[in-house]
């Protein structure tokens, strides 16, 4: 395998977004990062087993100057809640035996450092839940320094000319920050080798599939139904792509099933009850992972206290396709993310702020709003905005933007009362804070929603009002379809894998 990072090229950023604070030979050698020692440490850490194991797992982890700077200087969305980027690369350790390595279903990679699995573990504020967002190993981003690139190529980037393991940590985090929006408080890695250890000690993991999987590059061979998974099965379970509809995309909901129910089985009274497992846990732990300089479990252990698996959420960030490019005459394979649509996937993770929240929607004739066009669809913008004149807004000239999946109306903090006038003209669209914004302005998506006319209050009761723009009268979401018909985004992007009897395809 090449040690070079996946193939760049130069381009001007288009929808990078500003931090804010709210996780085969070539291509199957996948690992998970270690949210399992994260929430063995949190059950752990607050018992009487606590001093032990807070003091065998810091003196083991290796630390690592992953993240730069302050996240109290970042514009925080999330306010207290925290992230958590785990990563899982393909690397194997050149010590590695070649049992070992037969036992992984693969052979040494030369040194590769590209990252395979990235995921940010956002911690909501109480601790009571979190949310794993997946970043698609070969979503096209912007690369601070670099260019247009792969995202896993990111970290080895950062390696190149002394940079190291911090160097690959800090241009990931940074590459990531510039994706999502969201402010990376912590980091951790595991290797291929590591993610298998962990695993191990852990002892077999209950998954369930509803139809068969077989994949000879993987090496998995399940069938329909629950399956208990050693250490191999599960590494291959994890690092299937071939079989799949939709290829790397459905192994991310491998990875985030997976997850999920080993979180189940770390969090269960057989695991922690038990001494024995539980050391060898944590040494599995602390002998696979690094950590930023500043991460510290038995602070971490206290937020995630009231923490349980059925409240452990997943999501993917928003993609547009899989397209193939030409980069240098070479065609590429890439994922091409939504970056016009991060804010809103972004705010329907966090919540409305409780300024927007608390709010009342301002009189239309007091709000100027700008509509821009991201569905594709010639003339959508202008439409729009007859529309919404007709009902007193003050609409300025039309413009266009990137295409995005969901409709969105974006405003700057002040505006929340103008925001939501505008919303209540816009059945199902999502309100967005951005420090960006200028002022009030409805971006149309590829979701179809847009501004509608005044409808009766009443179901067949008298005529609309003629456009005077008062919000009481505008459609909401309910009026205009069902919520079969036309979920929310985060209704269609978070799932919870964590239950009990959940199953995947």
């Amino acid at each position: 395998m090449s040690t070079q990072p996946e193939e760049t090229t130069e381009r001007p950023r288009r929808g990078v977004l500003p931090p804010r604070h709210g996780r085969q030979k070539r291509g199957i050698g996948v690992v998970f990062p270690a949210i399992a020692g994260v929430l063995t440490m949190g059950l752990l850490l607050s018992g009487g087993y606590a001093a032990y194991a807070y003091n065998r797992l810091a003196s083991s982890v290796t630390k690592v100057d992953a993240i730069t700077g302050s996240t109290s200087t970042h514009d925080d969305v999330d306010g207290k809640a925290m992230n958590i980027l785990l990563v899982g690369d393909d690397h194997r350790p050149d010590n590695a035996t070649p049992e070992q390595l037969a036992e992984l279903s693969t052979e040494t990679d030369g040194g590769a450092t590209n990252t395979d699995t990235m995921i940010v573990l956002h911690i909501s504020a109480d601790g009571k839940d979190a949310t794993m967002i997946s970043f698609p190993r070969d979503s096209y981003v912007s690369i601070p320094g670099v260019g247009k690139g792969k995202l896993n190529s990111a970290f080895s980037y950062g390696t190149m000319n002394g940079g190291g393991a911090a160097g690959g940590a800090q241009l990931l985090i940074k590459t990531i920050e510039g994706l999502s929006g969201l402010s990376i408080d912590h980091y951790v890695r595991v290797s291929l080798l590591g993610f298998y250890e962990i695993v191990k000690q852990l002892g077999p993991v209950s998954v369930c599939l509803k139809e068969p999987a077989q994949d000879t590059y993987s090496g998995v061979d399940l069938p329909a139904g629950n399956s208990q998974l050693d250490a191999k099965q599960a590494l291959s379970f994890v690092r299937q792509r071939h079989g799949l509809p939709n290829g790397d995309l459905d192994r991310q909901v491998r990875q985030q099933y997976f997850l999920s129910q080993e979180a189940r089985k770390i969090l269960s009274a057989g695991t922690l009850l038990n001494p024995v497992k539980t050391t060898n846990i944590i040494d599995a732990i602390g002998g696979s992972i690094e950590t930023d300089q500043g991460l510290d479990m038995l602070s971490l252990a206290t937020q995630l206290r009231n923490l349980r698996p059925a409240a452990i959420k997943s999501a993917t960030i928003p993609i547009l396709g899989t397209p193939t490019i030409y980069v240098g005459g070479s065609a590429l394979s890439i994922v091409e993310v939504d970056t016009a649509g991060m804010p809103a996937f972004v705010q329907g993770l966090v919540g409305q702020p409780e300024a927007y929240t608390s709010a009342t929607a301002a009189d239309p004739a007091s709000v100027a709003v700008t509509v821009l066009n991201g569905s594709g669809v010639t003339g959508a913008a202008g439409a729009a905005g007859t529309t919404l004149a007709g009902r007193g807004f003050q609409v300025g000239a039309p413009g266009s933007s990137d295409t995005t999946a969901t409709t969105m109306v974006q405003y700057p903090a002040g505006s929340e009362a103008q925001a939501k006038a505008v919303m209540a003209a816009v059945p199902g669209a999502v309100a967005v804070q951005t420090p960006t914004a200028t002022g009030v302005t409805l971006v149309l998506g590829t979701d179809g929603k847009t501004a509608v006319a005044t409808v009766p209050t009443e179901p067949g009761g008298g005529s609309s009002d003629g456009g005077s723009g008062d919000p009481s009268d505008a459609a909401s979401p309910s009026d205009a379809a069902s919520p079969s018909d036309e979920p929310s985004p985060s209704s269609t992007a978070v799932h919870a894998y964590g239950e009990a009897d959940a199953c995947i395809y």
